[in-house]
């Protein structure tokens, strides 16, 4: 098995991060489409319609504001989306952890950079909201 694992900073407060992992439409803005409410059990979709992606989800752990997970399913991964938060000062620490990968191939690396790629949008949404 093999995870995806990325840390991240924010110069904002923890509540404002988490907020952007939690909030629909906040999430649209960075991640994709979606219908995803912070509620365990809870079962939604993450949309890319251009490219005809859909990912099947379940929120699995809701510890406001410090952990979120849910399942993250679809094409070829079915897979566990993690994000710890921890704040210290004014600095709010992010660690992804995307896990459930058989073995470091395309899905995984695409992940990766997929990952990456959206949390320089989340920085932008922070920064603007």
């Amino acid at each position: 098995m093999a995870d995806v694992l990325l840390d991240f900073q924010f110069k904002s407060p923890i509540e404002k991060v988490w907020a952007a992992l939690t909030q629909s439409e906040t999430l649209a803005l960075w991640v994709m489409e979606n219908n995803f409410k912070p509620i365990v059990g809870y079962q939604c979709q993450f949309r890319k319609e251009e490219i005809g992606l859909v990912v099947e989800s379940e929120v699995l752990v809701v510890d406001k504001p410090n952990k979120l997970s849910y399942t993250w399913v679809g094409g070829p991964i079915d897979t566990i989306v993690t994000w710890t938060l921890k704040q210290e000062g004014d600095t709010t620490y992010l660690y992804l952890t995307h896990s459930g990968f058989e073995e470091e191939n395309q899905a995984f690396h695409g992940a990766k950079y997929g990952w990456a790629a959206m949390v320089d949008q989340l920085q932008n949404v922070i920064n603007e909201s």
